[in-house]
């Protein structure tokens, strides 16, 4: 049984007249003839009682048309639900970012993405750069942000840099000034002062206690296990210091003293990653042209 024999049969039940079906369908009256018989042969059982200018349907043709309707129904249906995604008025995309990068480089693109394409879901998971090149490569995301290097490079995943950022250190303006109340503040400054320090997992406090090692001392933590927001509402508090991505700091800065570091200073790239061997929705690659052009 083919679906065109199906759309054939249902012409000619509406119209009872093979011709007017034939050219209801484009196609020529020899041609929709065969197909019909075809398609009866196929059931074993007459569709229609063909008298001279009086076509009726059998039993086996009542029977056959509305289930006919349903599957042609549900064909135009699949028709328009996939031409809704290609058009990019319906579907999701599954991003995962790591919370700083959240805070202070989503929003804005995230916004232009919703404005431009209201009908697409964003689902956005936070997690470090470790969790979420593991759910990359399980297929729960279409796209992440991570911070390069990766902690466990994988062949199976294209990165592409989307950006290199400073990092600074956030005070209490009620607290005593970092590094003395210089304009810039070195990684050795820090060996006398109390971090506000990020869960374990988290890429900024990697990078900060290994830049505190290398100088040739241990961080001392007032508090650590937090989130971005956390770190972030206990420096405001006065609890220590925290070395965090410029654009948060920026975006976040009421209530904070944000003091440079040094040159060379601490920096992290963020990348743009995706799995190398599937291609991400349409939709997907939208929001990543988006971000790369941003």
């Amino acid at each position: 049984m083919q679906f065109q024999q199906l759309q054939y049969f249902v012409a000619v039940a509406e119209t009872r007249h093979f011709t007017r079906a034939a050219d209801l369908v484009h196609v020529a009256q020899p041609s929709l003839s065969q197909q019909i018989k075809a398609l009866e042969r196929e059931l074993g059982a007459d569709l229609f009682l063909r008298a001279r200018g009086n076509i009726t349907l059998t039993d086996a043709g009542e029977a056959l048309l509305p289930l006919a309707r349903r599957i042609l129904a549900d064909a135009d249906t699949a028709r328009h639900e996939v031409q809704e995604l290609a058009q990019l008025r319906s579907g999701r995309v599954r991003l995962g970012a790591t919370p700083s990068v959240c805070t202070g480089l989503l929003p804005d693109v995230l916004r232009a993405f919703h404005d431009r394409y209201p009908g697409i879901r964003l689902l956005i998971e936070e997690g470090g750069s470790h969790d979420l090149v593991r759910e990359l490569a399980r297929g729960a995301l279409d796209l992440a942000l991570v911070v390069l290097p990766l902690p466990t490079p994988s062949p199976a995943l294209t990165t592409v840099e989307l950006l290199r950022e400073d990092l600074v250190v956030v005070s209490s303006p009620d607290a005593p000034a970092p590094g003395g109340g210089r304009r810039t503040v070195r990684i050795p400054d820090l060996e006398g002062e109390r971090l506000v320090m990020f869960r374990h997992g988290y890429d900024l406090r990697e990078l900060t206690v290994a830049a505190c090692r290398a100088e040739g001392f241990e961080p001392d933590f007032a508090v650590e296990g937090g989130e971005m927001d956390a770190v972030l509402g206990f420096v405001r508090a006065g609890l220590g210091v925290a070395v965090v991505p410029r654009m948060v700091a920026t975006r976040s800065g009421r209530g904070l003293r944000v003091t440079p570091l040094a040159r060379p200073g601490l920096h992290r790239t963020i990348a743009l990653a995706h799995r190398s061997d599937v291609a991400p929705p349409r939709a997907a690659r939208e929001l990543q042209r988006m971000l790369l052009e941003r």
